[in-house]
């Protein structure tokens, strides 16, 4: 072999082995640059979580306002204060019966949420339970509905098919008294107190007009029972709560009459003898109860425009 050669191979590997750590060298510089870099320019909020990472990581249990207290205290007032608008009657009274009736709501659900407005729509089985002394048409003191509500995210309550409730607590009427012991008779004036018809009637929340006069039935509704000829009229002079709910709507007939143009006079006219006969093809009290909460409806429509010939 040329010694030359060899040489020359000698002093090529070397050579060769420079550039490879040149390389190395600066791209190890390189990085340590840019680290620095990083290291140096980074923001120190960099590191914190944003808002939106916050509410994924621990979001609010949105589901609970579905079914908190102060949602059914909201929903309870609101049930009354419908039922109050639909009767003609004082919002204070509805008021004061609202805080002692006690809402139940069974199984409460979280169908959906809105994440622009942060509201819920929810549904359930709502119970409500009536203050004592108070019923609503056909005795019932219990009155139940599926509902479905909103809560927005001040608490503010939207009510969807609540009428089942609405609609009977129009109705509300006080129980008659329990009967005295015979064992121990009142005295004096005080018998006819108790066995007179005053004694058993069961008065209207708010009855805002004079009922007909006395009879032999239990009821005094707006008109005479003791010309009661039909069979809508024997029920609403034989049930307490009818005949003051008869007297209501006798009062809104009137004052809409004195207040109605022409046209919503001949209408309300029209109009009160289709409900009269539909409530004496009625089979029930129920039947007869929601037929006076739907012609109260109709006498507001019709004084206010919505209800056109």
């Amino acid at each position: 072999m040329d010694p030359r050669r060899k040489r020359d191979v000698h002093h090529a590997v070397p050579r060769q082995l420079n550039w490879t750590t040149i390389g190395l060298i600066a791209g190890l510089i390189l990085l340590i640059g840019i680290v620095a870099y990083f290291a140096t320019g980074r923001n120190s909020d960099q590191d914190k979580l944003t808002d939106v990472q916050i509410n994924q990581e621990h979001p609010e249990n949105v589901e609970k306002r579905c079914a908190s207290q102060a949602t059914y205290d909201v929903i309870k007032a609101e049930l009354f204060q419908r039922a109050a608008q639909l009767r003609g009657s004082d919002q204070t009274e509805y008021a004061k019966l609202a805080n002692a009736a006690v809402l139940r709501m069974d199984n409460p659900v979280m169908e959906s949420e809105d994440s622009n407005s942060g509201s819920v729509n929810c549904s359930g089985s709502l119970s409500l339970d009536l203050p004592p002394g108070i019923a609503a048409v056909g005795g019932r003191r219990t009155l139940m509905a599926d509902i479905d509500y909103t809560v927005d995210s001040s608490g503010g309550v939207s009510l969807r098919n609540a009428d089942a409730v609405v609609a009977p607590l129009a109705t509300l009427a006080r129980m008659a008294p329990p009967p005295p012991e015979p064992a121990l008779p009142p005295e004096g004036n005080e018998v006819a107190a108790e066995n007179g018809v005053e004694g058993n009637v069961a008065a209207s929340v708010s009855a805002a007009a004079e009922p007909g006069p006395p009879s032999r039935y239990p009821g005094r509704p707006s008109f005479d029972c003791n010309r009661a000829s039909s069979k809508g009229e024997i029920a609403v002079c034989s049930d307490s709560g009818l005949s003051a709910l008869d007297v209501n709507m006798a009062t809104q007939y009137r004052r809409a009459l004195a207040a109605a143009t022409p046209e919503q006079r001949l209408q309300l006219q029209q109009t009160r003898q289709r409900f009269i006969r539909y409530r004496d093809r009625c089979s029930n009290n129920a039947c007869i109860g929601d037929a006076y909460v739907g012609r109260m409806r109709e006498i507001r429509d019709i004084m206010e425009g919505r209800v056109q010939r």
